[in-house]
């Protein structure tokens, strides 16, 4: 198990910014850390957005090819209701 034992050591102690006032070397490294830690994360961001943005591209495809899919389909049922009432009128002319 680890031990919470407090370090006597300057670099080891935490600092509360909102409690202890800084001084403006303090505040640069922090704003250091924070900056390098946003960066990093932003590079993660980028690569989950990317393939976010890939997914939704393809659903929008896929949706779009099916739409003119479906509607060159429905032009093909005419084109056979029309030779089905063609037959129909031939047939009842006989």
């Amino acid at each position: 198990m680890a031990d919470n034992k407090k370090s006597d050591a300057p670099y080891a102690t935490r600092v509360d910014p909102t409690k202890e006032p800084l001084s403006p070397e303090q505040q640069h490294f922090i704003r250091q850390v924070e900056l390098e830690q946003w960066k990093r994360r932003t590079v993660r961001l980028r690569g989950r957005n990317a393939v976010t943005g890939l997914a939704i591209g393809a659903l929008v495809l896929g949706i779009y090819g099916y739409t003119f899919y479906s509607v060159s389909q429905e032009r093909i049922m005419d084109e056979i209701d029309e030779e089905a009432k063609r037959a129909r009128t031939r047939d009842s002319n006989q």
